[in-house]
């Protein structure tokens, strides 16, 4: 027994890299042909659809800010001087204000989401 020799055969195909040639393959009608190569993606055609989460969260984070501004800046605007009636509660206020808001531009980013999605389709 050699130390250079395998004891059994190895196999002998060579080792078919990316570039190598389709093996042939019986269709249906009985002869043989060449695989055909169906390509999936178009590199020339990447579609860029929007993250969803970044609109969302960009949305919530712009309204929670203009909420808490336009809350304080209500409160701030009752007089009780003037015979307003004043707010006994003025967080609950601002938190309810800063609530609306916040849901109100979360939604308003996700429907602009859904519309850059659109136009990204639009060409197809």
């Amino acid at each position: 027994m050699s130390s250079t020799t395998p004891d059994h055969p190895t196999d002998t195909t060579p080792d078919d890299g990316p570039g190598a040639a389709p093996e042939p393959v019986a269709t249906d009608d009985g002869s043989t042909g060449a695989a055909e190569e169906h390509v999936l993606v178009d590199p020339a055609r990447v579609r860029r659809a929007p993250r969803y989460g970044a609109f969302l969260t960009v949305g919530a984070v712009v309204g929670l800010v203009a909420g808490l501004w336009l809350g304080t800046w209500l409160v701030g605007q009752v007089d009780p001087g003037r015979g307003d009636v004043p707010v006994l509660k003025p967080g609950v206020l601002v938190l309810v204000i800063a609530a609306a808001t916040t849901t109100v531009t979360a939604m308003l980013a996700g429907l602009l989401a859904v519309v850059a999605d659109r136009r990204s389709l639009r060409g197809r």
